[in-house]
């Protein structure tokens, strides 16, 4: 890999030398030979991506010469702050970003993003990046995703499991359970012993997150099509919706999800798992890696929501060159190493979901399990997207209607309606239908 990597290089910066304009490189002047490079991300240092791709900037410097200026961000940093700072002189390089119409979406179509067409042609990106994981890196125009140009790259995939504590279930006699009414069989023993069953973060994306799985028992393609990608009207009177969100009501009155749970956020959620105060977690693959370091003296496991052919997930989150940066080929080069298979193996390895790793590299056989629950959903096209993604400010609407449900403060109609009028708000005012 190092010698075909270190002839890439030299290619480069050949070409920048007799002039060569950077691939997607717009009206924003290039910089010839560059010595470092500015990037983003927001990973955990001991979760499978930060592993991996720490990884990958040492690599990186080692091949090239060019030097890593790395800035840690939090998702909300980024999440909040991205059109502004990208629009300005402080915009990293290359920076990892939530995909979607309302985040990468909302940037491209904003002309902040990078067209990367001509680096994925020059890389092959889409010879690794194909189908449902292609979806969120293409987005047209409006800044509606599944077409149009590529602003964005992936190196992994995600979704959302159950996560259990197989030793507490077994402190108390339970069993794993594969159904929905095992499943809140399971939780009602749990309250009847006086542990609320599920860790939960209604202040950021993990009560969102359940709410949508249960939203995706009972929908049809027509419906997420409808709710995504602004394929038809979306009717907040379907069972689909009034099903979630009664259930979210009854699992908060029957002590499954504690009202406290309002304030908390999703590491908060994810901590309280890992010190083994909630026997379930119903969130991302992200934590996956985290669980296997933190939670090494815990039994844990995991499986997908019970009866459901379609879950939360996608692709990861995506690597975007800002428009604004005057480093676009190396920045490219980067995105390469993180889809090299050294890196794709580490992160395998590391517990995260790789889409170039090699199979019989992955030793883990926790991390073998994953990969091949994450296949079976691809094959089975089962990825179901995020609740958010419609509107830039759908994320902080839906966290703050679900507040309101688990607090008692309103009750499932109220929040319907909330639901509905900021999701018409937002998409009539994004000029997207």
């Amino acid at each position: 890999m190092k010698s075909s990597r270190k002839f890439i290089a030299a290619g480069l910066a050949v070409a920048t030398m007799i002039g060569f304009a950077g691939c997607g490189s717009g009206e924003t002047a290039q910089e010839e030979n560059p010595t470092s490079i500015k990037i983003w991300h927001y990973e955990e240092d001991n979760g499978a991506q930060g592993i991996a791709w720490q990884k990958a900037m040492e690599l990186f410097e080692e091949e090239t010469g060019i030097k890593v200026e790395f800035e840690k961000k939090s998702f909300e940093q980024i999440r909040q702050n991205a059109s502004q700072v990208l629009n300005s002189d402080d915009a990293p390089d290359v920076m990892e970003y939530n995909k979607g119409n309302a985040t990468a979406g909302l940037l491209a179509s904003q002309g902040l993003l990078t067209n990367l067409n001509d680096y994925v042609s020059q890389y092959g990106w889409d010879e690794k990046i194909t189908g449902s994981l292609a979806d969120t890196g293409k987005y047209n125009e409006k800044g509606i995703m599944g077409s149009g140009d590529w602003y964005g790259i992936t190196n992994y995939g995600e979704d959302i499991v159950m996560y259990y504590n197989q030793d507490m279930f077994d402190q108390y006699g339970i069993e794993i359970p594969t159904t929905m009414d095992e499943l809140e069989d399971a939780m009602q023993q749990f309250v009847d012993n006086g542990v609320t069953p599920l860790s939960e973060g209604v202040a950021e994306y993990p009560l969102q997150h359940l709410w949508w799985q249960l939203v995706l028992q009972k929908a049809d393609d027509e419906l997420i099509q409808a709710y995504e990608m602004y394929e038809g009207d979306v009717d907040w009177s379907d069972e689909a919706f009034t099903y979630a969100t009664e259930t979210i009501q009854d699992w908060v009155e029957k002590g499954y999800i504690s009202q406290d749970s309002t304030g908390l956020k999703a590491e908060d959620a994810g901590q309280n798992f890992i010190k083994g105060s909630y026997p379930m977690f119903f969130s991302g693959t992200w934590w996956f890696g985290r669980f296997q370091t933190d939670m090494a003296d815990t039994n844990w496991t995991f499986s997908l929501f019970p009866e459901t052919e379609k879950v939360v997930g996608s692709s990861g989150n995506i690597w975007v060159i800002p428009e604004n940066s005057t480093k676009k080929d190396a920045a490219a080069q980067f995105i390469d190493f993180t889809l090299s298979e050294e890196i794709q193996n580490l992160m395998g390895n590391s517990g995260g979901l790789p889409i170039a790793a090699e199979p019989d590299a992955i030793t883990d056989e926790k991390t073998k399990e994953l990969i091949t629950s994450f296949n079976g959903v691809l094959e089975n096209n089962a990825l179901g997207f995020y609740p958010d993604w419609p509107t830039s400010t759908f994320y902080d609407e839906l966290n703050a209607s679900l507040q309101e449900l688990v607090n008692g403060t309103a009750d499932v109609e109220t929040v319907l309606s909330q639901m509905e009028e900021n999701y018409n708000k937002g998409v009539e005012s994004a000029g997207v239908k």
